[in-house]
């Protein structure tokens, strides 16, 4: 759903296919709740058949150049000469690599599960949307024919009344066209959800490309690829470019009151505006919400979030105001748009030519059997998870990881306590919410049931939409009802980590437990600089600029003196000056819009190191690769950073991404701390070192 009311802070940004999270184990082999779980069909993993790890070596170091000057280039510079980003991506890099492992385990499991026609359960959900997606002879027949009736809907409308109406009948169904509606937890009430309603119906990744003039080109290349849409779907030439026009028109005047990616990123608070719903009726007397949602089976006695209020006014003005066929052409170039990536190849090709090439960079579609496994993660994700964990993940790996978050957990609860410029009220506070830290490794302790989701081997779109249909009113059995802990925002098969504020939880699946992020047979030293790091991340997004935000129990709260504040304010403003100093390709970076990841980044990495030096003292340095631990500390965390990608999407990226550049991430930490300085024996000067006033230490 869209609401991004519920968005966890994640460790990077989303990483095609698999990174789009939106899940009493038994000690290894993953068997949960086995009355669930159990598997009907004997999964195997060919290992020869997965891509190689980037893991950290000492033959990387580029001896021209040194730790002082550039840490990212002095790691990770001779792979990035060497690497080639792979046609059918816009990057490439440490979690590229263990994303695109991940769907390599998934296609096995996928096809496995395919070729036995006596599945259950979970596996016939798997089995039955491998087999309709990856028959792309049937979907290339059918052409346009799934959506048929759809657009026949759309061309029957005749009144904004009408409009409205199927505007209603659509979000029954899951289908958000232009606001979305889901359940979270209430923020002054985080062990309860309540209803969010929130703003849908752009086509471009954020308000601004609909008028910053850098995104001129993207705004008419996204115009010439609706009416190509529309032109495909049986429209006349002329007709298909008005209707195109028209369209970008008004996502135009709904972007204008929308929010952006930096606005939503930065500001915690404008997700939540509880009203009653009917205030809400009187906000949009065009959309009756009282009608709606007990139509959709939701307590309308109860107060409900609508973020943006200033959209929906806007959104209701549009609906009296805006003729009905521009209305009808929107609804049709939003219907084929959203259906592009699952109809026949020229639609898709077209989805690609625009999304893929345009805006990435892309040089190549992504294989149907990553795009298939794509919506399979989007629809039933959960269920992939439980077969890629029986078969990816062990019990013992889990239990290491439980260990070193608690390590990692001390050493953020010394760093806390030791803080200057923190009153210790403030500080007893802080620790309040350190203890009430919750951590969750792996995969959820219960899987969830997908009892009365039905599918077929034989109908891809009908499969994609019966899950659209269930997991909506799945979410909306939330509202009203006591948080459920189990209620994973990621699946164990993405690579990533996240931590959510109402719940003062952090989250590590399966899938990012690998080189270079941890390796249970490496010295101490990397698993602390990959993992370690991460960890520390996390955690240290409890107190970040928005996390802050939030009390040890998740509740919305000011748990600071106006002093302390006032003076974490300002530190955090010594970070946004760095960032806002840097540049990549030329093109500035937003330290404004990256003060939370940045934040953690700082955070993190200096408690893992702290971690670190506990963990290690007393033994004798191993020296490995004629190193010492500090260094390959150090070296292992500008590893995980290792990236290279596409101009046309690091340029996005730099407007809509809350991640620093990665490699910036290499360096804007360690250049902050004095361990990193004394470990390389940096002089002040260099390049990698920052004294005095120009250093900034948080936590």
């Amino acid at each position: 759903m869209s609401v991004f009311s519920i968005r966890r802070t994640a460790l990077s940004a989303a990483i095609a296919l698999t990174m789009a999270g939106c899940q009493s184990h038994a000690e290894h082999n993953g068997a949960a709740d086995q009355s669930i779980s159990k598997s009907s069909v004997d999964y195997h993993i060919d290992q020869d058949k997965l891509p190689a790890l980037i893991k950290f070596s000492p033959d990387d170091l580029d001896e021209r150049l040194n730790a002082c000057t550039d840490l990212n280039a002095y790691v990770n510079q001779k792979w990035i000469d060497k690497a080639d980003i792979p046609p059918d991506r816009p990057r490439w890099g440490a979690f590229d690599s263990l994303a695109e492992r991940s769907l390599g385990i998934q296609r096995q499991i996928a096809e496995q599960a395919g070729q036995s026609d006596s599945a259950t359960g979970v596996d016939k959900l798997l089995h039955d949307f491998w087999r309709s997606g990856m028959n792309e002879t049937r979907i290339n027949q059918l052409g346009i024919t799934p959506i048929k009736g759809e657009l026949s809907a759309i061309d029957g409308l005749s009144s904004s009344s009408d409009v409205v109406h199927l505007i209603e009948d659509r979000l029954e169904q899951g289908d958000e066209l232009v606001f979305g509606m889901g359940a979270s937890s209430d923020f002054k009430n985080p062990k309860r959800n309540i209803l969010y309603i929130d703003t849908s119906g752009l086509g471009l990744p954020d308000k601004n490309y609909y008028t910053d003039a850098q995104h001129a080109d993207d705004l008419h290349a996204y115009q010439a690829y609706l009416a190509k849409l529309l032109r495909l779907s049986g429209t006349e030439a002329r007709e298909a470019a008005l209707q195109a026009e028209q369209v970008v028109a008004l996502e135009g005047r709904l972007a204008k009151v929308s929010y952006s990616q930096e606005q939503q990123s930065r500001d915690a608070s404008l997700a939540y505006n509880p009203v009653q719903v009917s205030e809400a009726d009187k906000l949009t007397p065009h959309i009756d919400w009282s009608s709606l949602l007990q139509r959709l089976g939701i307590n309308t006695q109860d107060k409900v979030s609508l973020v943006n209020p200033e959209f929906f006014k806007t959104l209701d003005h549009e609906l009296a105001s805006t003729p009905v066929s521009v209305w009808k052409a929107y609804l049709k170039a939003h219907t084929l748009n959203d259906a592009s990536s699952y109809l026949s190849d020229d639609f898709a090709n077209a989805r690609f030519d625009f999304y893929g090439k345009e805006l990435s960079g892309q040089k190549q579609i992504t294989p149907r059997w990553k795009r298939v496994l794509g919506q399979l993660n989007d629809s039933v994700g959960q269920a992939m998870g439980q077969r890629y964990v029986d078969v990816a993940f062990s019990g013992d790996a889990k239990a290491k990881i439980q260990t070193l978050v608690e390590n990692l957990s001390q050493a953020l609860k010394a760093r806390i306590e030791a803080v200057d410029w923190m009153s210790d009220e403030t500080k007893a506070r802080a620790i309040e919410k350190w203890k009430a830290f919750t951590p969750r490794v792996g995969y959820p302790d219960k899987w969830r049931d997908w009892s009365g989701l039905s599918t077929s081997d034989n109908d891809y779109l009908a499969n994609i939409r019966a899950a659209q249909r269930f997991n909506f009113k799945w979410d909306l059995a939330k509202v009203g009802q006591p948080v459920d802990p189990n209620d994973w925002g990621m699946t164990p098969q993405t690579v990533n980590a996240y931590y959510n504020p109402s719940a003062n939880e952090v989250v590590f699946p399966a899938a990012i437990l690998q080189p270079p992020f941890f390796d249970p047979n490496a010295d101490i030293a990397f698993n602390y600089g990959g993992i370690g790091a991460v960890i520390g991340h996390e955690m240290t997004h409890g107190f970040d600029d928005q996390g802050a935000r939030f009390g040890p129990h998740g509740n919305f709260e000011n748990w600071w003196t106006p002093a302390d504040k006032k003076r974490f304010d300002e530190l955090a403003q010594g970070l946004v000056d760095q960032f806002d100093h840097y540049k990549v390709n030329g093109q500035p970076v937003n330290g404004h819009l990256t003060l939370g990841e940045n934040i953690a980044d700082l955070g993190g990495l200096n408690t893992a190191y702290d971690a670190l030096q506990k963990a290690k003292a007393g033994q004798q340095d191993p020296m490995v690769g004629g190193h010492s631990r500090d260094e390959n500390f150090f070296f292992n965390f500008a590893t995980v950073w290792r990236f290279k990608a596409l101009p046309q999407y690091q340029r996005m990226l730099l407007t809509v991404d809350p991640h620093a550049p990665t490699s910036l991430r290499a360096i804007g930490a360690p250049s902050n701390m004095q361990s990193f300085a004394k470990t390389f024996q940096c002089k002040p000067g260099d390049k990698m070192v920052r004294g005095g006033d120009q250093r900034v230490e948080i936590w």
